[in-house]
């Protein structure tokens, strides 16, 4: 199985007031790290939402517009599943492609943090464009994927005061 990574960075970050893709965590930008959390895992890493991956079918299509995205590029780079996070993921548990395997499947904690098969895409497809309810849960209901509990929280940055709790731990 071969495994792309795509870290979800196309976000307006309304609550948290700026670029949070750019916000500096320990001299590392929050993206740096979510891409440093995120190569173990996967054979190759990709930034959706900014750049030339953009969110499918357009931006403000929240999380899904990014996985479809990253399940497009997959397919075209021959890869069978995308292992997504959200870009203020900074940390991830050292299993977790076993964890989520076999896909699809998300934490429980965190429905971003996922394993998505390319075979979903025409799925997710349908609901970007058919559907009211954009949100991963609901995808994931659709498409019969596991939430996957874990001991790991990983952590959660909606607003500054989230990212400075995290500077003092």
């Amino acid at each position: 199985m071969k495994t792309l990574g795509a870290v979800l960075a196309g976000g307006r970050a309304r609550r948290f007031g700026s670029d949070k893709a750019a916000a500096m965590l320990d001299g590392q930008t929050l993206l740096d790290h979510a891409l440093a959390a995120l190569r173990p895992h996967c054979d190759a890493v990709i930034v959706v939402g900014r750049g030339e991956i953009t969110d499918w079918p357009r931006a403000d299509m929240g999380p899904l517009g990014g996985i479809a995205a990253a399940l497009i590029h997959a397919s075209d780079q021959g890869c069978d599943q995308v292992l997504t996070v959200s870009v203020d993921c900074v940390r991830l548990p050292p299993d977790l492609r076993a964890l989520l395997q076999p896909a699809p499947a998300f934490l429980a904690t965190q429905p971003v943090i996922g394993l998505w098969p390319v075979a979903v895409l025409d799925d997710l497809k349908a609901v970007l464009t058919d559907s009211d309810d954009l949100a991963v849960r609901a995808f994931a209901r659709r498409i019969g994927a596991r939430a996957v509990a874990s001991d790991f929280v990983p952590p959660n940055i909606n607003n500054v005061a989230d990212l400075e709790q995290l500077r003092d731990l």
